[in-house]
């Protein structure tokens, strides 16, 4: 068996964990890492796994030196899908309140937990990111989140196909009117991206994926 995806995988978990918590000058409680892989490890996720942290650490570490605070869009990611109830509509508030939780317990302050948790809001995608304290951040975070949609073809196919699969119990006339309707939001929009990082990256890729949608 080849375990050398798994392998990176952990490297990169690891590296990225220690590099997150020292950038904020915090020491994370010894589960609270175990305890979010596991969250990501849940068998109602397709899509919001492991893979999809692995992915979205990947593009963080590649624009770690562009983030205002480094510490909390690292924080924010890590936590910004570890609630996840198919039917619920509130995961991004409890993955939010439970960073919160973690983050006093570890003697972050205020502003920061208050950062965190707008950060983590900002990936609900009602609305580009505006509060001013968050706004570069946001951008950065949410375009990171949004970077499967800029990704290969087999990749986007692979993605939709795990949506799919969360949704499994909407009706399928339904489900497949209601994803068209999300995705070709993104696509109506003047840019997908709002960074330039991300949008010379991943815009052309992103409106050739979401136009075959």
């Amino acid at each position: 068996m080849n375990t050398e995806p798994d392998t990176r995988q952990s490297s990169l978990f690891q590296t990225s964990w220690q590099r997150s918590w020292a950038a904020l000058g915090l020491t994370p409680p010894a589960d609270l890492q175990q305890r979010l892989l596991a969250a990501y490890a849940q068998p109602q996720r397709h899509y919001h796994t492991q893979q999809h942290l692995t992915e979205c650490l990947t593009h963080f570490d590649a624009v770690w030196q562009q983030a205002q605070r480094p510490g909390e869009v690292a924080m924010a990611l890590w936590f910004h899908d570890a609630i996840y109830d198919i039917k619920a509509q509130d995961n991004e508030l409890r993955s939010a309140q439970w960073a919160v939780q973690a983050l006093k317990n570890s003697g972050a302050t205020d502003e920061i937990c208050q950062r965190v948790h707008a950060l983590i809001m900002a990936t609900c995608h009602t609305a580009p990111p505006t509060e001013a304290s968050i706004e570069a951040d946001a951008k950065l975070l949410v375009d990171i989140d949004l970077a499967i949609l800029g990704a290969s073809p087999a990749r986007f196919a692979e993605y939709d196909a795990q949506v799919a699969a969360e949704y499994a119990w909407v009706p399928r006339l339904v489900y497949r009117f209601k994803r068209k309707q999300v995705l070709q939001s993104f696509l109506q929009r003047d840019a997908i991206y709002a960074t330039p990082h991300f949008h010379q990256l991943l815009e052309a890729q992103a409106r050739r994926n979401l136009s075959q949608t």
